[in-house]
């Protein structure tokens, strides 16, 4: 690493003209230096794929922050357990989904590229699926739609995540990742916003976010250049028997991946719990109806956004300076379980505010350094980069499948009645699974 990658890359001018548009395809086209190491991205680079994330999951995230929890009340009102089945049930999917386009993101063949084809066709799809949440007439139908969204916003995510192991250098990782993990969690807050401003009116509440990511990633794929993908080729045939393959790979020949892997499964397992029943949590503590919350958990989101900003922003540039990445994932793991017992024990708002901010920072240091980590240890990445983060996105995939499902076998322990929930228990867990994810981290051998 150089010095030059303690200067912030969003500090560069983006005129915007011609002659820019050229300097960031040859920059983006030139071999890797002489270390090995990739070229640095320019901000052209950085802004776009920044904006194009803040798109896909305002549109993916907010629906499970707050509108699918509208949708469920509305159609079951006594059943609040259903909004876990339908998020396990479209993580399930992404079980296999992730590796699939990923692989085949990798031997994409287009003039524009291998990765801006499942940008744009993972946006259209998310967005179909939204508005199949916002007409449907039953919970089964709620689920499918969801399955269609979660399909399409997870290809973008993941193509974003693909484009990224293609062009960033060791030098860059920590402070996009910190960049990254500011709009993934920004996002929901302005979701957050949005659905309190359209949460009675069902169409809106899930048109308006897709609306904006499709628009937001259409600007990265249009703006962004892209080499063209034709002229590459392959030693194997992809077929049925070669797809099943590249689901599985030897723990030991990349212990190091598999490590963080194991580790991130354990904290986005804890992080689901924690955050998929929030706006009924937070109704049952100030006792108040879900339809109610959507001002205060946007306050609590507006707050978060503070504490994410220290977290990932920080956390990704001073883990680039310090050359370390262990010591801040296993820190964050340990934060946000302070701030889930926190929540645990609340009732008031006050306490459940500070919790949440804590969780938060926790989150916000996690998400951009484990994704710098992540990076750092991605195998084969010449040939292969999709398939491994495909396998990577797997430990998101499993948490926030079992998680769901699991969860309300907890929410039912110790309580006396159908209608009451033990969120505290489930709160608690949650905070176990995040320090566990930190502490499994540190068998990571080749980065500090």
């Amino acid at each position: 690493m150089t010095n030059n990658s303690d200067i912030p890359p969003t500090t560069a001018t983006m005129s915007g003209g011609p002659a820019e548009v050229e300097e960031e395809r040859i920059l983006l086209t030139r071999p890797a230096n002489a270390e090995g190491d990739l070229p640095k991205v320019g901000a052209r680079y950085i802004w776009f794929i920044l904006l194009g994330l803040f798109g896909a999951y305002i549109a993916l995230v907010t629906p499970i922050a707050l509108s699918l929890a509208i949708r469920i009340k509305e159609i079951a009102p006594d059943n609040e357990e259903y909004l876990g089945y339908v998020i396990g049930s479209a993580a399930v999917v992404s079980l296999f989904s992730g590796p699939i386009t990923g692989v085949l993101s990798d031997r994409t063949r287009t003039r524009f590229g291998r990765r801006r084809p499942w940008l744009v066709g993972g946006a259209i799809l998310g967005t179909i699926g939204l508005l199949v949440i916002a007409i449907a007439p039953s919970v089964l139908i709620i689920a499918l739609g969801w399955v269609i969204t979660t399909l399409g916003w997870n290809t973008v995510i993941g193509s974003f995540t693909n484009s990224q192991a293609d062009r960033l250098p060791e030098s860059q990782r920590g402070k996009v990742g910190g960049l990254v993990g500011f709009v993934t969690m920004s996002a929901p807050v302005a979701g957050s916003i949005l659905g309190g401003i359209l949460a009675t009116d069902a169409v809106l509440l899930f048109m308006v976010p897709g609306v904006i990511g499709v628009i937001l990633v259409l600007l990265f794929a249009f703006v962004v250049p892209e080499d063209d993908s034709r002229m590459r080729t392959f030693d194997d045939k992809l077929d049925l028997r070669l797809m099943l393959s590249k689901f599985v790979y030897n723990p030991r020949q990349y212990p190091d991946f598999s490590w963080n892997w194991l580790g991130r499964f354990l904290f986005y397992f804890g992080l689901t719990l924690n955050s998929t029943f929030t706006a009924f949590f937070f109704a049952q503590r100030l006792n108040l109806e879900v339809t109610e919350i959507g001002g205060l958990i946007a306050i609590a989101g507006l707050i978060g956004v503070v504490t994410v900003i220290v977290g990932s922003i920080g956390g990704g540039f001073l883990s680039d300076k310090l050359h370390r990445r262990k010591p801040f994932v296993l820190g964050s793991g340990a934060m946000f379980s302070v701030g889930a017992v926190m929540m645990a024990l609340s009732n008031d708002l006050p306490m459940l505010m500070v919790g949440a901010a804590i969780t938060n920072l926790g989150l916000g240091i996690f998400s951009a350094v484990d994704q710098a980590l992540v990076l750092d240890v991605l195998p084969e990445r010449d040939t292969d980069a999709g398939r491994f983060v495909g396998i990577n996105g797997l430990a998101n995939s499993l948490a926030q499948s079992a998680a769901p499902l699991i969860a309300p076998l907890f929410l039912g322990i110790g309580v006396v009645s159908a209608a009451e929930k033990n969120y505290s228990l489930l709160y608690l867990i949650a905070a176990a699974f995040t320090v566990a994810g930190g502490i499994v981290v540190l068998k990571v051998k080749t980065v500090r």
